[in-house]
Parts: C-alpha cells; sequence; structure tokens
C-alpha cells in the first residue's frame, strides 16, 4: 500500500511521506522498546527488591516521554499530510482528465470517476491521517517486541515468531477477499450512481410514458445489486476480523501454556514469565488492531490502485517543440478512424481553404462530427494524418492548436452559474467590455433582458433554463470572445423556432467573418452562403465543389438537396371526412 501511495501522490509528496514514516517508525520503535523494558522492571519488582528497578522504571519514563513527543508531532504531521494529498490527488485527477481522448469517457467510466473523485479520494486521506500510524504500529511494535524477547528466552521469541507469521497469512487470505468484494462493490455502485442520475434527466420522457419508480427496472435492479454487494462486502470483512481475531487469541493462549510449562520445569523464572507474557499481550494487541483495520486497508489499497489506473492511463502525446501552423487551412489526408472497432472514417482526404467557409453534409452517422472532433484533436486518428496550417496537429501542442480553432457543437454544454460566468469561459483573462461585446454580438443581449437578473441571471444546471438556441448563442458568444482564426460548428437550428434561428444566423455570421470556418449543414441557407462543399458517405469525401456545380453532377449532394426541397413542401393537413351515400 505504501508504494501504490507513493505512486498516486507523486514526487512532490516524497519527502514529507518518507518523514512521516520515519517518525511513524521512530514511535513504533520507542514503543516496543519501552515494552521490552517492562521485562527487568518488573522481574525486578517481584523477585522483592524494587530499588534494584529504578534505573528500568527511570528508563522505561524516559522512553514514554520520547514516544510522546514523537507521536504527537508524527499525529500532526499525518492530518496535515491527509488534507494537502486530499487537495493534490484532485488537481492531479483533474489535470489528468483534461487530456485524456474523449473516447475514455464512455458512460460506465464517467461514473466511476465521480465516485472516484469523492468517495475514494476520502479512503486516502485517511491513510496518512490514520490507518498508516496503526499500520506501522501494528508491523513494528510486534517486530520489536519479538526480537526483544528473544534477549530473554529464545523459546518464547520463536513462538512468537510462528503466531507473527500465521497472523501474517491469516491476514493476507482475508484480505483478499476484502478486496475482490470492495472492488466488485465500487463497479456496482459506480453504475448504481449512473443510473440515479440517468434516472433524473429522464424523468420528463418517464411521466409522459407513465414509467414511475416501480417501473423503472434498471435503477430498481442497480439498488438491489448495490445492498447485494455492501452485504458481501460486510461478511468478507467480518470473516476477516473474526479469522484475525481467532488466531491472536489462540496465540496468545498458547505462549501462556508455553510459558507456564516452562515456569513448571524450572527452565524459567516465575517472575520472568509474568513479565514475558505482558510482552504477550503487547504483541497480541496490535495484531487484533490489523484484524480490525484490515477492511479498511485493504479498501485503501483499491482506492490508491484506481487512482494509479487513472493516471497511469495513456494520453495524446504531446511533442517536445511545437511545430507552427503556416497559415488557417485544414488538411485530412486519407484519414481512418471508428469506435470501438466500428469504422466511421475510412481513408477520408477533404481540405478546408483558408479564410473560407466550407459546409460539411452527408448522412447520419457518416462522420461529420468526428471530423471535427479530429481537427480539434479531441482524438488521434488510426492512420492518416491531419493538418492545421500544414502542421500534422499530433506535431503541434494542445496549448497552440486549442488558441487557433475554437469549437462550437450542436450539444452545448452550460455550466450553472451566470450568463456572463458562462461567455467568459471562452477566455478568462478578458475585460468586461469585451465580454460584453461578443455577447452582444451573438445577440445574447436578448435573453439577458428576458431573464430576471440580467446578465447575472443563473442559467441553471447544463443551461435548464434556456431554450436550445439560446444556449447555441451563448456557446457562440463564447468562441467570438476566444477570437480564433478557425471556427468548426454544427449547425443546430433544424428544431429553433424562427426568432431563435434568424438570431442564431445573425451570431454563425458574425463569427464566420474572415475567418476559415468548417460548418456541418443542415439548413438550405447555409449550403447556397458556402464557399466549398464536401459530401460525406461511407466515410469517405464522395464529392467536393461550390453549390451550382455539385446540383449539376446530379450525384449524393444533389439528391441530398432535392430531399431538403421536398421537406420543405410537407404540410400538416386536417383529414378529409368520408362522404357517405
Amino acid at each position: 500500500m505504501i508504494r501504490r501511495l507513493f505512486t498516486a501522490l507523486g514526487a512532490q509528496h516524497d519527502r514529507a511521506l518518507r518523514k512521516l514514516l520515519g517518525r511513524l517508525t521512530v514511535a513504533a520503535v520507542l514503543q516496543g522498546t519501552a515494552y521490552a523494558l517492562l521485562v527487568p522492571a518488573l522481574r525486578e519488582l517481584l523477585d522483592g527488591d524494587p530499588d534494584k528497578a529504578w534505573p528500568w522504571v527511570i528508563a522505561l519514563a524516559v522512553l514514554w516521554i520520547g514516544y510522546a513527543a514523537v507521536h504527537y508531532a508524527a499525529t500532526l504531521a499525518g492530518f496535515r499530510a491527509g488534507a494537502h494529498m486530499s487537495r493534490d490527488l484532485h488537481h492531479r485527477i483533474g489535470d489528468k482528465v483534461a487530456r485524456l481522448p474523449l473516447a475514455w469517457f464512455t458512460g460506465d467510466r464517467v461514473g466511476s470517476l465521480s465516485r472516484l473523485a469523492s468517495r475514494r479520494v476520502l479512503d486516502i486521506m485517511g491513510v496518512p491521517a490514520h490507518l498508516l500510524r496503526q499500520l506501522v504500529d501494528s508491523t513494528v511494535t510486534p517486530l520489536v517486541v519479538i526480537l526483544t524477547v528473544f534477549l530473554f528466552d529464545w523459546r518464547m521469541a520463536v513462538s512468537m515468531s510462528i503466531a507473527a507469521v500465521l497472523a501474517a497469512v491469516a491476514y493476507r487470505l482475508s484480505g483478499r477477499r476484502m478486496q475482490a468484494a470492495d472492488r466488485e462493490a465500487d463497479r456496482i455502485h459506480s453504475d448504481a450512481a449512473g443510473r440515479i442520475v440517468e434516472f433524473a434527466r429522464s424523468q420528463p420522457v418517464l411521466r409522459a410514458f407513465g414509467r414511475t419508480v416501480e417501473g423503472h427496472a434498471a435503477l430498481d435492479d442497480a439498488l438491489v445489486a448495490q445492498h447485494t454487494a455492501d452485504r458481501r462486502m460486510q461478511r468478507a470483512g467480518l470473516a476477516g476480523i473474526v479469522g484475525l481475531g481467532f488466531v491472536a487469541q489462540a496465540s496468545f493462549l498458547a505462549l501462556l501454556a508455553l510459558g507456564t510449562h516452562l515456569a513448571l520445569d524450572g527452565s524459567l523464572e516465575t517472575a520472568e514469565l509474568v513479565a514475558l507474557l505482558v510482552l504477550a499481550v503487547r504483541f497480541v494487541e496490535p495484531v487484533m488492531m490489523t484484524a480490525e483495520l484490515g477492511g479498511a486497508i485493504r479498501v485503501a489499497e483499491n482506492a490508491l490502485t484506481e487512482i494509479n489506473d487513472l493516471l497511469a492511463t495513456a494520453t495524446l502525446p504531446e511533442p517536445r517543440t511545437s511545430r507552427r501552423a503556416e497559415g488557417t487551412d485544414i488538411e485530412l489526408d486519407d484519414v481512418r478512424f471508428g469506435y470501438d472497432g466500428a469504422a466511421v472514417l475510412n481513408g477520408l482526404s477533404m481540405r478546408v481553404p483558408q479564410g473560407r467557409m466550407t459546409a460539411l453534409v452527408g448522412p447520419s452517422g457518416a462522420g461529420k462530427t468526428t471530423v471535427i472532433k479530429l481537427m480539434a484533436r479531441f482524438f488521434d486518428p488510426e492512420a492518416g494524418t491531419v493538418r492545421v496550417g500544414g502542421a500534422d496537429v499530433r506535431e503541434m501542442r494542445t496549448e497552440d492548436l486549442t488558441a487557433a480553432i475554437s469549437v462550437v457543437f450542436q450539444d452545448v454544454r452550460l455550466f450553472d452559474g451566470t450568463i456572463l460566468d458562462n461567455v467568459r469561459l471562452g477566455r478568462p483573462d478578458a475585460s468586461d467590455e469585451e465580454v460584453y461585446a461578443a455577447a452582444r454580438t451573438a445577440r445574447v443581449d436578448l435573453i439577458a433582458d428576458r431573464l430576471p437578473g440580467g446578465w447575472d441571471a443563473p442559467v441553471g444546471e447544463g443551461g435548464s433554463r434556456l431554450s436550445g438556441g439560446e444556449r447555441q448563442r451563448i456557446s457562440i458568444a463564447r468562441a467570438m470572445l476566444k477570437n480564433t482564426p478557425i471556427v468548426l460548428f454544427d449547425e443546430a437550428t433544424a428544431a429553433l423556432d424562427a426568432e431563435n434561428e434568424h438570431a442564431l444566423h445573425q451570431a454563425m455570421a458574425a463569427l464566420s467573418r474572415d475567418r476559415t470556418v468548417l460548418v456541418i449543414a443542415h439548413r438550405m441557407h447555409t449550403l447556397r452562403e458556402a464557399d466549398h462543399i464536401v459530401v460525406l458517405d461511407g466515410g469517405r469525401a464522395v464529392e467536393e465543389g461550390v453549390h451550382d456545380e455539385l446540383l449539376a453532377l446530379g450525384g449524393r449532394y444533389a439528391h441530398y438537396w432535392r430531399e431538403r426541397r421536398r421537406a420543405q413542401g410537407w404540410r400538416l393537413r386536417e383529414p378529409v371526412a368520408p362522404v357517405h351515400t
């Protein structure tokens, strides 16, 4: 566990951890030595010559004072280390998550990440504050006691050594069961947490179809599994406590029987036997404490293992020196990419010309959003190259690439803060005037005028107080505030009312001015305004050109355009009543 703790906390905590371990070890050695001095002190007292015991008593008092001082300092250091480690672990996890590829963020991992950053960090926080001290005490103190007993009677010492080995075996066997039960419980708890969030977010759908709590079987099953896992974990922990406690008590009875036998046959003095039995008690007590701590130690070990696994997850590689982009054109050259073994892009080659607006069209599942994510380097392609300004994005540092690109997705994520807070996310160091200017250009001022509180109105969790078009406008305002030469976005206007669509198109037009723009197009007027159109199908670019040229070809784009024109003419009509004759 200690090795895992060093790995999880990083090199910056090595010195503090080693210092803490040193203090705890010194305290445990002083405690064990003080226990050892009980043997000569009790022997002199029980032999009827108390005056000879005074030197031992004084030495014992000095050791206990030293132990108290070191133990006090180590305890304070442990609590301080626990607080600092909790803060730094959250930072390390956050920094790591920010560098993980988006493919890592599956539904089950997001749930486990939430548990990891909350419950598991608290489990580790208790290691330096509590568990580390108790773990050192339960190992070093019995070891000192055994070594001391060798000075008085080798037979009792050998018996204690055998008991220690048996206790270690029992602890290891019970610990394996506890560790396995904790891993399974953690997996089930993460799934249950995800199901609870899913249930809360799905209330409109569930209520619309008359599904109540009793009818949501997935949540019910997850909660039942969670309860079963908790009981299984408790049984595993209880078995370890009982088993190790039995070994400890049996060991003491065996030591008592051996000592009595040695005293009766005259090879061990009665006074010395009493003193050694006192040491035997001090030997058994840490073993009993280990039995009670075994479950907590195994849980902490699992927490450390999970955090270390996260920290060891491969991230997108960063070059030592960043290659500079010469321009803002974007090129994909024979790019191949897929999700979970299912190919999405199959040798895609296309170009987004500098300073122009390129529209990307194609059927659902053709890989349009994947193209944007590859350009922004949310993933790396399995094969082929993505270039920005002639530079492979893998040869550019993340901060250099993100400084050149703004992304506006169809699924906009807003944070539970004010309108201004969410706009300022585009450039946190921007002045208030710059934030207001970007927001007004994106027509966010209309939102502020509508809501109580104006610019300081809260948007709700995920932007729940706003409509889809209003969330899009705030997203575009972010991109405008960031003010990058390249803009990539979905045109999420298909389901908007006329007012929101008009405001959104004004914002998109302002954002696209004098920039290199790639639009996933769904609207006909966007296609007409585009300087360049790329048609995706089957993971490839099957057609490229301008609107009129592609219509003249009579291919995929022309078919797409005809279907859009036909869809515009759809109308809902009242059914004609049948004529009865």
